[in-house]
């Protein structure tokens, strides 16, 4: 699988762009804020709909402009032609020049996985942002799981509206704790069945990575315990107090520890570090194993950050993807350019929105 061609009109810095990339490692060199990190952004954004900076639509617009296009070829068994426009009042998302209707029909058409610094959230952060790692894995890899998670998000924010009411409707109520608990079972079945699946690829990147003796587990922690028609029914009358579902999938965390401790509380920088480059490395190993190709990787800035050990434990899974045919994008200045990647590279100069490719000495 790879990003045959990239257009960007108005997206950041890019005014005007439109570039054709080819299968391989694409070195994106360049001083910072000029653009480097923008393209990582804009394929992401491509495949999942999403910026992988947390940003909103009106914050990727070009200043002064009224929205952003963002469009491109993907190459894998077939072909595909994705359009994105963004606008405060207007959005557009086509897929071989038909409207999509379902995001679910949408994601898993261009695969990637990012290596990025706003990945340290995975350790520090809230539930949240974990839950998100792994509902986009679902939703890259299980076709139904998107609409599925779709639903009960819809029927939560319904139920929360009916307890905020001072006259709760009761019948109203159960209905969506039923629907809520069809929908939430399943989602928490799913994920329930991947983390047995990934926890031992996250173990082996972080031994690959690392020369600490610290074993890294990955544990799933439902919010719901055992029965959640029970749970569900027994947190009644606290939540008429707090007016907000306090049981469900929505409430589920997954856990990380070395050695028996939580990452977040007892490990070190480093350690972090290293945890969060084990996870992304899980992910596209995953993906990759699933599908049968591996996803593209998009690598921000990152390498310059790790030592030598740890750069190296990457290097076999850049090195499977480009002896499949996939691809890489990388962004790094020159002088942190890690030169253990070898000479097989596909070197880009940005310049404040411009991208050119420079020839080999």
């Amino acid at each position: 699988m790879h990003l045959s061609h990239l257009r960007l009109r108005d997206f950041r810095n890019y005014q005007r762009l439109d570039v054709d990339f080819e299968p391989g490692f694409h070195l994106l060199l360049g001083d910072n804020a000029q653009g480097k990190t923008n393209i990582l952004e804009a394929i992401y954004l491509l495949a999942t709909t999403r910026s992988f900076r947390g940003a909103g639509g009106l914050q990727m617009v070009n200043h002064g402009k009224k929205g952003y296009f963002v469009g491109g070829n993907i190459i894998s068994d077939v072909k595909h032609q994705a359009k994105m426009y963004w606008a405060p009042k207007e959005r557009k998302l086509t897929l071989d020049a038909q409207p999509v209707r379902r995001l679910s029909d949408y994601l898993g058409v261009m695969k990637v996985v990012v290596f990025c610094t706003e990945d340290l959230q995975l350790v520090k952060g809230t539930a949240r942002v974990r839950r998100r790692f792994i509902d986009l894995l679902l939703s890259q890899t299980q076709p139904h799981y998107l609409g599925l998670l779709q639903r009960y998000n819809r029927t939560v924010r319904s139920r929360n509206a009916l307890l905020k009411q001072r006259m709760v409707d009761e019948a109203a109520l159960d209905s969506f704790s039923r629907e809520m608990i069809r929908s939430g079972d399943e989602i928490m079945k799913l994920r329930r069945e991947l983390i047995p699946k990934l926890s031992p690829l996250t173990r082996l990147a972080f031994r690959k990575i690392t020369s600490d003796a610290e074993e890294l587990h990955m544990e799933y922690a439902p919010s719901v315990r055992e029965d959640f028609t029970v749970e569900l029914a027994k947190s009644r009358d606290k939540e008429r107090n707090y007016r907000i579902t306090l049981v469900g999938p929505h409430r589920d965390d997954i856990k990380l520890k070395l050695n028996g401790h939580s990452v977040d509380k007892y490990g070190s920088e480093g350690q972090k570090r290293s945890v969060v480059v084990s996870l992304k490395m899980a992910q596209a190993e995953f993906l990759a194993g699933v599908h049968g190709t591996p996803p593209i990787l998009l690598i921000d800035d990152v390498m310059g950050e790790l030592d030598v050990h740890r750069r190296s434990g990457i290097l076999p899974l850049l090195e499977r993807t480009h002896h499949a045919s996939g691809q890489v994008f990388m962004t790094c200045t020159e002088e942190n350019w890690p030169r253990e990647l070898g000479r097989r590279l596909i070197r880009w100069q940005v310049d404040g929105g411009m991208l050119e490719q420079l020839k080999e000495d």
